[in-house]
């Protein structure tokens, strides 16, 4: 077990060193590519990424696979769709929980709040907002359309 002190990065490197020596041949070649994604930003970026840094870069990991699920089986390759559900699954152990639909709505009338948005104008400052307190654990793509409803309703 790793100490909770250990930074995400060096999670999926002993994660890693774990599955070489365990010749989980799957879960190795998925964290193999994470960690190849984190120093290929790293060096983008010409800085160590952080925790925050990481959990994006798996998020945009997670979608692209998504992406690619839909596209495999509008093409008829379900074995190709399943190996990437399988890497989504590697991919989610490291992800925070997601939010249920009452903490997220919550979450949303805190933001709205806390901004003082009160239309639809105002939801590029609540949509920020929600990013900074909740990465990671909400959708954005799907939590946009409730704030524009909470906004709208206000």
């Amino acid at each position: 077990m790793v100490p909770p002190t250990t930074s995400l990065t060096e999670r999926l490197q002993n994660d890693t060193n774990a599955a070489l020596r365990a010749g989980d041949k799957a879960r190795l070649s998925v964290l193999r590519l994470t960690m190849a994604a984190i120093k290929q930003r790293e060096i983008d970026t010409r800085e160590t990424l952080t925790d925050d840094g990481v959990l994006s870069l798996l998020e945009k990991m997670v979608k692209q696979r998504h992406d690619s699920i839909t596209q495999f089986k509008q093409g008829m390759r379900d074995d190709l769709a399943a190996k990437e559900e399988a890497e989504i699954e590697v991919l989610k152990e490291y992800l925070p929980e997601p939010l249920d639909e009452t903490a997220t709505l919550e979450l949303i009338d805190d933001a709205i709040t806390a901004t003082g948005a009160n239309s639809p104008k105002d939801m590029g400052r609540v949509m920020a907002e929600l990013k900074t307190r909740a990465a990671g654990r909400i959708n954005m793509g799907k939590v946009s359309g409730l704030v524009k409803a909470r906004l709208i309703g206000q």
